[in-house]
């Protein structure tokens, strides 16, 4: 069977929320587009106006309630919408003094109150705010998925690996052969540059914003912390839900 893609999915707000998408334009070394564009720092970030590593940032690792949150990004208007199970829709804009303080006051009852206060809606100058400094992408596959969640003992989200592509039709863990290879991802070629190590941000139900499940301990079982793997888009291409995925 030849391998397609299942999902692709972007995060605007880094951390807070994730979007599914039908279709999405990869650009030769870019990350893709609107992915951790914005981020939530906090009283004890330490930013200069670029990329800035996740510490400074509102995560899930910290508050695993954030993990229940979904968006839905106008990239048009820059409008993006908030939900939550437990919280009442929001719609802001992200770059306005207004957006910004709905956001936070949205916020106040899912980050927890013995950790540094949010202060601000950060976005930086030419990156990303993903967990690296590259322009990377992330790749999961569903295979591996299934087998994760066959030794954890049930069946696990993907969006508790918050990643950008899920590819059907692989073997388990082949994704982890791809370092220093290229694949074609509907019309777009990438370079595949390393695995992801994950955190405990995992263990968070996606549902409900709970810990549920010790996905980093079933990860550690089979001698490793990674799933899926980082790539840098290096020909430009449109990438479709179901389109066909090959090793170059």
């Amino acid at each position: 069977m030849t391998p397609t893609v299942n999902q692709i999915l972007r995060h605007p707000l880094k951390s807070i929320g994730r979007e599914s998408l039908a279709e999405v334009e990869l650009s030769a070394g870019k990350w893709l587009p609107f992915d951790r564009k914005w981020a939530v720092a906090h009283r004890r970030s330490k930013l200069d106006g670029g990329w800035a590593k996740k510490v400074n940032f509102l995560r899930g690792v910290a508050a695993p309630s954030l993990m229940a949150i979904e968006t839905t990004l106008d990239t048009t208007t820059k409008s993006l919408t908030v939900s939550h199970p437990a919280l009442d829709q929001i719609t802001i804009s992200p770059d306005t003094s207004e957006g910004e303080a709905a956001l936070l006051e949205w916020l106040h009852d899912l980050w927890p109150i013995d950790l540094p206060s949010p202060t601000h809606i950060y976005r930086a100058s030419n990156a990303h705010l993903t967990d690296v400094p590259d322009p990377w992408i992330s790749i999961n596959s569903t295979a591996s998925l299934k087998a994760l969640s066959h030794r954890a003992g049930t069946d696990l989200s993907p969006h508790r690996f918050r990643g950008n592509i899920w590819i059907d039709g692989l073997a388990a863990w082949d994704e982890a052969k791809w370092i220093g290879k290229r694949i074609r991802v509907g019309d777009a070629v990438l370079e595949v540059k390393q695995q992801i190590t994950r955190c405990k941000a995992t263990m968070a139900n996606p549902d409900t914003g709970h810990r549920d499940v010790d996905v980093l301990g079933t990860l550690n079982d089979l001698g490793h912390q990674e799933f899926g793997v980082y790539a840098a888009v290096v020909e430009n291409g449109h990438v479709a839900l179901k389109a066909p995925v090959e090793v170059l």
